[in-house]
């Protein structure tokens, strides 16, 4: 069985392939499982639906949103739960392996005991190598045979060539993704021809999303109620009343009525046009870095004009507060912009498109961050950044071999010590915007490191004479990953690194 399936930051969703169709998957006829873990001080632990039914059990404590955590963590990295520490890499395993048993058990997918299930899954674009890598390891530790991992508006993309393909002609063979989720936005510039798409460039911010709207709205009714006293269990009540009457708003609301009952407070009512506003802010960074897609496509060879732009698609559970669209509209114009008919389902039912084999649909796909390393220099003393991949790096396709660039140097330290991040941009030399630094090692030059079972303890030296030669080799795979492997090249020493924070 093949599946599209989108972890996403509040809901996770599942479309099977299913003969030209991608239907979403019901469980227990909900089309939606919640992401969320609930732990207690047992060591017990419950995940989707059933982490939700505890949820105000004082004997529970609930992980939300843990998506959003990936995007600065490694394989390593801890958090806290009723109590008790635990991998965030076992966590997530320990969800998508109750999603596949609930897909045996629970759903209507038909999926057999035993059955091999071969997921496309997605990321935010703005996902660095270790999100990516803690995303796939995660899937293949819970049982999935992962075949492939795109970018979220790059899948969404699939969605809207699927059901839309009539507004894509010569003249304007270019979508613009608007993909708001629950704890990311991303924005992506598309060229479709037939049925080929290729990114020509993504932008995104790792953390702003549905949760950042609703933490605004929760801050306006404190802001009108002043006097209310919350510790954590009684704020975490009144958020999901905030994300209730948001995600209730349509275009005729005209005001929201707050139950503050759970806070032992009267009711609260708020004109939406003031809902609105507190979210205000937050919607034009939105649209600010949806510009930059449309403005500035980041080609030098080819300008995109706003003519050749068939359409915006907003996808994302967020993209349905009603503000977005009427933003859109005034500044793009009513015509061109299109919300998805399945704003939580679109990007799963684009990755399940794409893995419908008969469709014959195809992807180019784009890093959307600088990828690069710090080195020493000086003896020890100071730095140099050297920018390794590019934003906008073409990714290989399915079944291609890792795109690769190599450096050949020689050695001027005893050993070497390397930095890497990833970066929004590169100034002068150095990277700049949302700089994430996520590895490091060190690299014995000098043969007499060889056998030293600790680098850290050893200082950085300038050698007496020249060093040996040395190759850096980096291979970025299809999903994202990147890979380095160190060789001295006068007796082939070499050593090999997965790289992730």
């Amino acid at each position: 069985m093949r599946l599209g399936i989108d972890f996403g930051t509040t809901h996770t969703v599942v479309a099977a392939v299913d003969r030209g169709n991608v239907p979403v998957v019901a469980f227990d006829g909900e089309e939606v499982v919640p992401s969320l873990v609930a732990g207690n001080a047992k060591g017990e632990l419950l995940y989707g639906r059933r982490a939700a039914a505890v949820r105000r059990d004082p004997e529970w404590a609930l992980l939300r949103s843990f998506k959003r955590l990936l995007a600065e963590a490694g394989p390593q990295t801890e958090v806290l739960l009723a109590g008790r520490e635990y991998l965030l890499q076992d966590l997530l395993a320990g969800f998508l392996a109750h999603l596949r048993a609930d897909l045996l058990k629970r759903s209507n997918a038909g999926a057999a005991r035993g059955e091999r299930l071969e997921v496309a899954v997605s990321v935010p674009a703005n996902a660095g190598s270790a999100q990516r890598f803690l995303t796939m390891e995660g899937f293949r530790r819970a049982g999935f045979e992962v075949v492939a991992l795109l970018n979220e508006p790059s899948a969404a993309g699939f969605e809207y060539a699927h059901r839309y393909r009539s507004t894509i002609t010569s003249r304007r063979e270019y979508v613009a993704v608007y993909d708001l989720g629950g704890g990311t936005f991303d924005a992506s510039l598309l060229k479709m021809t037939g049925r080929s798409s290729e990114v020509v460039t993504s932008s995104g911010v790792s953390r702003l999303g549905g949760d950042d709207f609703d933490e605004a709205i929760l801050e306006l009714v404190l802001d009108r109620r002043p006097g209310l006293t919350l510790d954590p269990a009684r704020k975490s009540l009144l958020l999901e009343e905030c994300v209730r009457l948001k995600e209730s708003i349509h275009p005729s609301t005209r005001r929201l009525l707050v139950d503050l009952s759970p806070v032992d407070d009267e009711p609260l009512a708020l004109p939406v046009e003031e809902v609105f506003a507190a979210c205000g802010a937050l919607v034009e960074q939105t649209l600010s870095v949806l510009d930059t897609v449309l403005v500035d496509p980041g080609r030098d060879e080819e300008t995109v004009s706003w003519d050749e732009v068939a359409g915006i698609y907003v996808v994302g559970g967020g993209g349905s507060f009603p503000p977005i669209a009427r933003r859109l509209r005034e500044k793009y114009g009513e015509r061109r912009v299109k919300r998805s008919p399945h704003p939580f389902a679109a990007t799963a039912m684009g990755l399940a498109v794409f893995l419908d084999r008969e469709a014959g649909y195809s992807l180019a796909d784009r890093l959307s961050r600088v990828f690069g390393v710090f080195r020493e220099a000086a003896s020890g003393e100071g730095v140099s950044f050297d920018p390794v991949f590019g934003a906008d790096t073409p990714l290989p396709g399915p079944g291609e071999p890792p795109r690769t660039t190599a450096r050949r140097y020689r050695a001027a330290h005893n050993l070497g010590h390397y930095r890497f991040v990833e970066c929004r941009r590169v100034a002068d030399g150095h990277p700049e915007g949302d700089v994430v630094p996520w590895g490091e090692f060190r690299f014995p030059f000098d043969p007499a490191l060889r056998k030293e079972k600790s680098l850290a303890r050893i200082p950085v030296t300038r050698c007496g004479e020249a060093g040996p030669e040395i190759e850096e080799v980096y291979s970025c795979t299809e999903s994202g990953e990147v890979e380095v492997t160190l060789r001295v090249l006068a007796d082939g020493f070499s050593r090999n690194y997965r790289l992730g924070r």
